[in-house]
């Protein structure tokens, strides 16, 4: 059965935090099952949104209309609007997903939002900076680290969404472990040699 991967859309999304995941969610080349999940949008309602870089995008669902029991994970990219409590039903929605026992990824402001609905309370996790997140109970456990993956929960600084694709990936188990560490290096180093690794990989 296809499981879907929520993306959330808000205005002033940070347009660089995503599109390794979207991309490698949605594309089958590498994948260890494809067809296994599909890549929906979700709004706070179906409005279209504009991104920081101006691009206009129309979410395919709003909020309350997020199915969380065939969903394989939330993707919250940062951008305005999460400091300000704006995006808050975003911050719900995640919580949502972590009571069905669903995993969730942010990335940038949007780890302030997991932040302020108490969800980075008990778990490590990571940010742009510690005071990035406010007050909230989890303050000891915040780790000086790009991404951190704990417990079903992937948050990142917004310099970082190769390193937050790469363990979105490994969370979901889209690629088998060595091809998602051939992509990554092949992404990182753009050399002919970790490109010959991911089609080794693949091939393999």
């Amino acid at each position: 059965m296809t499981q879907t991967v929520y993306l959330a859309l808000a205005d002033q999304l940070a347009d660089w935090e995503y599109g390794h995941v979207a991309a490698q969610v949605s594309l089958q080349q590498f994948q260890r099952q494809p067809g296994r999940y599909e890549l929906r949008t979700v709004g706070l309602t179906t409005d279209p949104i504009r991104t920081v870089g101006g691009v206009r995008m129309l979410p395919d669902v709003a909020v309350e209309d997020v199915s969380v029991q065939d969903a394989a994970m939330l993707v919250l990219p940062g951008g305005d609007g999460w400091e300000s409590g704006s995006l808050a039903a975003f911050g719900k929605l995640a919580r949502r997903f972590r009571e069905a026992g669903k995993p969730i990824a942010a990335i940038c402001g949007a780890t302030a939002g997991l932040a302020a609905e108490g969800l980075l309370d008990d778990v490590p996790h990571t940010s742009n900076f510690p005071e990035a997140l406010g007050s909230y109970g989890g303050a000891a456990l915040y780790r000086d680290e790009r991404v951190v993956r704990a417990d079903g929960v992937i948050t990142a600084g917004g310099a970082s969404s190769l390193e937050f694709a790469r363990e979105v990936l490994a969370e979901l188990e889209t690629f088998s472990p060595g091809t998602l560490q051939a992509w990554y290096e092949f992404n990182r180093d753009d050399s002919a040699e970790a490109f010959g690794k991911l089609v080794a990989g693949v091939q393999g």
